[in-house]
């Protein structure tokens, strides 16, 4: 089983969403999150003073899927959130040793 997290900008949560959807994912977690990549945040102008945004609004978007499904999910997450501007997110595949869901206890990819 593998995680997949991707960050995202927060206006293309719903596409992702659905995308994810199409693809056969059940369940997903979505966090708030804010950060900053190549693009370092960019200045605002507010009230006739300048400052700084170091932190970007973002949504971290996290599943965890069978392996045979990482492709076919991340494929899904780049078509959905693609802006083809800068910052529009990255994603990470990473591996997931167990999982238990607590209600029934089953375990591994029963419990996904």
């Amino acid at each position: 089983m593998k995680q997949v997290t991707a960050i995202i900008k927060p206006f293309k949560l719903e596409e992702v969403r659905e995308a994810l959807a199409e693809v056969g994912v059940t369940g997903l977690t979505v966090t708030e999150v804010k950060g900053f990549g190549r693009q370092k945040g960019h200045t605002e102008l507010y009230r006739g003073a300048e400052y700084v945004v170091d932190f970007l609004p973002k949504v971290k978007v996290e599943v965890v899927v069978k392996s045979g499904d990482v492709d076919a999910c991340v494929d899904a997450i780049i078509k959905a959130a693609r802006t083809g501007k800068i910052g529009d997110g990255k994603i990470f595949v990473t591996a997931v040793e167990r999982v238990v869901r607590i209600r029934t206890g089953e375990q591994d990819e029963s419990a996904v």
